[in-house]
């Protein structure tokens, strides 16, 4: 494998080497998992488009075309002078390599229970969440190919990585020989079996959350949203005192019920702090479509009929929509943990790990300032204040206030809020503030200070 390793580092076999090989125009259609422009970009089976047919197409190349540390790691099977790959070996944004099962395409043959997914999008998702401080013990929960492990190597003076499929685990030990991690305790079993009454600083997971009937794929599939549930509720044990958990989820929006109900109910039980983001919903027939493409299961013959069948699943639980997003949890230590369950859609700066810490500090400390009037705040750094209002009016018809750094929220607020957002330096307390303000643009009558809480939380005012 160290072999192997320089030789794809030597032949520019990375993220950018690739994209530079490729072009913009192929990389372009190679997103969307069209072959046909890539194929014709390495046809000439240069040491580099070699690798890329091979390794990410999935094409076979001449024996000729490939170093001996390519045909000698035993990833690869030769049939008369044409060698295939058996794997799927990508590059990954950390500079590591990603070993999986190869990727499924229309025409291929149905996917194997025990299939390794390789990283792709949701893989960067969770690795953006995380929060970036350094911990003593890391926990990787359903690590699959092991590609969260690269994004906490150098973070966590300890990793242990679990999976309930013994192939993955496989795969996942090629994953970080190839990427140069060592030292990974890996261990195979169901959710936390396989680490019994451990505690760690943190745990991140990328959990089987597709909802529906089943179909028997370990890596992406395990009924209803119950899974996740029950991975909330048997988290915090496993939580050393200020640990953090970060997953993605999805969850169901049923008929009659608040989907801000249903998830914040998973956390209020934990005893936690906890941020609920919902990023997308999908309504039950774009959802089926997503997954079944994700099993290249359209053109199959089999395809009209587990639609049919997907959709009558969701028709008996009463299903409007699945929720995708993500859940963050901190064990605080607290007798009075705060929940809090929002929708954003909108793009927001990445990577949120780089900021996650604060969110929750806020969050909490929103909730659990005692006194609001005796304290200082601060207004945001790059927070914009936008009026609207008719020409040549005194008065604005509507006052927005925006974030232009972090989660990028907005607001409508009236004007004694946006009067604070200019004055706020941290120097005075709340309740002077407001009193003063209250008498320049105000009515008079003094705002009640606990009124300001929300805008804590979501981020406008420092405390």
């Amino acid at each position: 494998m160290e072999r192997l390793r320089q030789h794809l580092l030597e032949t520019g076999y990375t993220i950018d080497g690739v994209r530079e090989r490729l072009g913009s125009t192929a990389a372009s259609a190679l997103a969307r998992e069209e072959l046909v422009p890539a194929l014709r970009a390495t046809a000439e089976l240069d040491p580099l488009g070699a690798l890329i047919r091979l390794w990410w197409l999935g094409a076979s190349v001449p024996s000729r075309s490939l170093a001996p540390e390519v045909l000698e790691s035993g990833l690869v099977g030769v049939d008369g002078g044409q060698v295939r790959a058996t794997v799927h070996l990508q590059p990954w944004e950390t500079g590591g390599y990603v070993v999986s099962d190869r990727k499924v395409r229309p025409g291929d043959p149905a996917l194997r229970p025990d299939h390794v997914v390789g990283a792709g999008g949701a893989s960067s998702n969770l690795a953006q969440l995380v929060t970036r401080r350094p911990v003593g013990r890391a926990l990787d929960l359903g690590t699959g190919c092991g590609v969260q492990v690269l994004h906490l190597a150098g973070r966590a003076e300890q990793i242990v990585a679990t999976d309930v499929n013994p192939r993955a685990v496989e795969l996942a030990r090629l994953s970080w020989r190839l990427s140069g991690v060592a030292e990974v305790d890996a261990r195979t079993g169901s959710v936390f079996e396989p680490v019994g009454d451990e505690q760690f600083d943190l745990i991140v997971s990328n959990p089987p959350f597709v909802i529906g009937p089943g179909g028997g794929l370990t890596y992406r599939e395990a009924g209803g949203d119950g899974f996740c549930h029950d991975l909330v509720r048997r988290t915090p044990r496993h939580l050393a005192p200020g640990g953090q958990a970060h997953f993605l989820a999805n969850w169901l929006h049923v008929e009659g019920e608040d989907w801000h109900d249903r998830v914040g109910g998973w956390l209020r039980e934990t005893g936690c702090d906890a941020w609920v983001v919902q990023r997308d919903v999908q309504d039950p027939a774009e959802y089926v479509e997503l997954w079944l493409r994700d099993a290249a299961e359209q053109g199959t013959a089999a395809y009209a009929d587990h639609y049919d069948r997907w959709l009558a699943w969701f028709d008996e639980r009463k299903v409007e929509g699945v929720g995708f997003g993500w859940i963050t949890m901190r064990n605080s230590g607290t007798l009075d943990p705060v929940v809090r369950v929002e929708h954003l859609d909108h793009q927001v700066v990445l990577p949120v790990g780089d900021y996650v810490d604060s969110v929750l500090d806020a969050v909490a400390a929103a909730h659990r300032a005692d006194r609001l009037d005796a304290a200082c705040l601060r207004t945001v750094d790059g927070l914009l204040d936008e009026r609207v209002g008719l020409p040549g009016a005194e008065d604005p018809i509507r006052i927005v206030l925006r974030q232009t750094q972090g989660l990028r929220r907005s607001r409508e607020v009236g004007t004694v809020e946006a009067a604070l957002a200019g004055v706020c330096d941290g120097d005075l307390a709340l309740g002077p503030l407001l009193n003063v303000i209250a008498e320049l643009v105000g009515d008079g009558e003094i705002p009640d200070a606990d009124a300001i809480r929300p805008l804590i939380a979501e981020g406008y005012f420092l405390l």
